[in-house]
């Protein structure tokens, strides 16, 4: 399992860095996405991957932490998808203003001849 989470997170970082290396808007903003997808599941993976676990501590006494995950980080990622969401959305925004004043997509605002 964690072997997959840390693959999958390999792809998604190494895409989203291809992506914002591209010459086009559209491309920048969804590498960011998939950057920002990267992190979040990097996050949720440093709660400790538990399958089946309980997400709270029970009322006994006795509690050994290593059968439960830890859910600060998830509310962490909770957080950060809502304003990745709201990040992603302003920026499609900016991106069609801009389309429409300049005429272009490109970053630098040129084509290439």
């Amino acid at each position: 399992m964690e072997l997959v989470l840390a693959v999958s997170i390999g792809v998604m970082a190494s895409c989203g860095v291809y992506l914002m290396l591209r010459p086009r808007t559209f491309q920048v903003i969804i590498g960011l996405s998939l950057l920002s997808y990267a992190v979040n599941l990097f996050i949720f993976a440093m709660g400790r991957l538990r399958v089946g676990a309980a997400p709270v501590l029970s009322k006994d006494g006795v509690v050994d932490p290593s059968l439960y995950t830890d859910p600060v980080p998830q509310a962490l990622v909770l957080t950060a998808i809502v304003i990745g969401f709201a990040m992603t959305a302003l920026f499609l925004v900016v991106l069609l203003a801009a389309r429409g004043l300049t005429g272009t997509d490109h970053v630098d605002g040129r084509e290439r001849r």
